[in-house]
């Protein structure tokens, strides 16, 4: 056992683009192409809502690694909405986190795993194929690039479903906003979130840019629409009889995104628990793993309830709303803190329009869901208010009757022994 039982400060530069880029690059890029062109129209139109899903997301990553370096505690979002708006709507974060952003974000990545993973195993396999390198060259030179003509024809555009093209494209670049949950075990944090930020957003953008133009280029929109694994599609097309390497990267991509999300979810369920805003044993941590063990516990258990809908892209739509509110409240703080407290140190500062228009952006994001799938915004609603009386009885009442402390911290030392857990040890730094 270590001499000092505390999250290790040891993330470098390089791992936290390896985060970014793993946590982004999940299932999104493989599901939501279908997404987007069902609900613009056309190719041309699809390829422009990913290019400004990308560029929105860096305007929100970029207005988060200055929040992140003004204010360098780990939990993220849910930190900087308590230190702005108060601890109820930091509770409603971490609340609809646990139920629906990131467990039902998780449930989605691992849907579309095994839908890959199944896909060998149910489907039959063409005969013969030239040299991989080979026909995946043919497929960009050769492709398929009548599916280019009138690529941006107004009159196909379905303007009313766009709000929820531009989902499924945001689907596809969520994850920018985990990082900072982590900031206590970020190496130099100051310098190394802003520059990981911004690797991470570009790579990941000319990625999924380039990846669509692949995915157009050999199937149509037609091929593309009335397929539940688009990937596996172009795959076969591409690749003959090693299509099947297409469902193992993509199985693995899933995982890797998957565990990206645990590491960093973890972490803000651990700092809400130190803060006292969730049960006690959310804030402890692994003797020997020096992991919040309890935290991961809670996250993969309510991952596998959610595994009880199996309509991905409704999944999608419905975790977004809850999911953009708080992002825009959290995005919000940064023009107030600028106000608030000028005499924060800041060793990274973007221009105030950048979270303006983020926000705006984003407030039309949440005002095109309710327009476009109201029941799910009903349902979003109703789960985050849920958490108003939760917060109420356990979080504000503090005269609860003595039974209830004395069995809770009973609970607690049981639950401790059982996954050797302990609080952590205040830090030095």
């Amino acid at each position: 056992m270590a001499d000092v039982v505390q999250l290790k400060r040891q993330v470098t530069l390089l791992d936290c683009v390896v985060l970014i880029v793993g946590t982004i690059i999940g299932s999104g890029i493989f599901i939501s192409p279908k997404g987007v062109l069902q609900n613009t129209g056309t190719v041309g139109w699809a390829l422009v809502v990913w290019l400004g899903c990308g560029i929105f997301s860096a305007l929100g990553a970029l207005s988060y690694a200055e929040l992140g370096v003004t204010i360098p505690r780990s939990g993220g979002d849910y930190t900087y909405i308590k230190e702005s708006a108060g601890p109820v709507f930091a509770f409603l974060r971490v609340w609809t986190s646990m139920l629906a952003i990131r467990t039902a974000s998780s449930a989605v990545l691992s849907i579309t795993a095994a839908t890959y993973m199944l896909a060998p195993i149910y489907d039959g396999c063409e005969e013969g194929a030239p040299a991989v390198t080979i026909k995946m060259l043919a497929g960009v030179v050769l492709g398929n690039t009548s599916n280019f003509q009138n690529a941006f024809d107004v009159n196909e555009v379905d303007w009313t479903g766009l709000p929820l093209a531009f989902y499924s494209g945001l689907f596809a670049y969520s994850g920018w906003q985990y990082l900072t949950n982590i900031t206590e075990e970020i190496m130099n944090p100051s310098r190394v979130i802003p520059i990981s930020i911004m690797i991470s957003m570009a790579f990941v953008t000319v990625v999924y840019l380039l990846t669509n133009v692949a995915y157009f280029v050999v199937l149509t929109p037609e091929e593309i629409l009335g397929s539940d694994a688009v990937a596996v599609s172009y795959g076969k097309r591409v690749l003959g009889n090693w299509w099947i390497l297409m469902p193992i990267a993509v199985t693995l991509s899933c995982i890797g995104s998957i565990n990206g999300g645990v590491f960093t979810t973890t972490r803000q369920f651990f700092v809400a628990g130190r803060d006292g805003q969730f049960p006690s044993l959310l804030s402890m941590i692994h003797i020997d793993r020096m992991t919040p063990l309890p935290s991961a516990a809670v996250l993969m258990t309510v991952s596998l309830l959610m595994l009880t809908s199996d309509n991905v892209y409704s999944l999608i739509n419905f975790l977004s709303f809850s999911r953009w509110v708080f992002i825009a409240m959290a995005t919000a703080s940064l023009p107030y803190f600028r106000w608030k407290y000028p005499e924060w140190e800041r060793p990274f500062k973007v221009p105030l329009v950048i979270p303006i228009v983020f926000v705006i952006m984003a407030i039309f994001m949440v005002a095109g869901s309710i327009y476009s799938a109201p029941r799910d915004v009903i349902i979003g609603m109703i789960m985050t208010l849920a958490g108003i009386p939760v917060w109420l009885v356990f979080v504000w009442w503090e005269n609860k009757p003595r039974w209830i402390g004395t069995a809770s911290d009973k609970m607690t030392l049981v639950l401790q022994q059982a996954l050797y857990v302990v609080p952590p040890e205040v830090k030095d730094d």
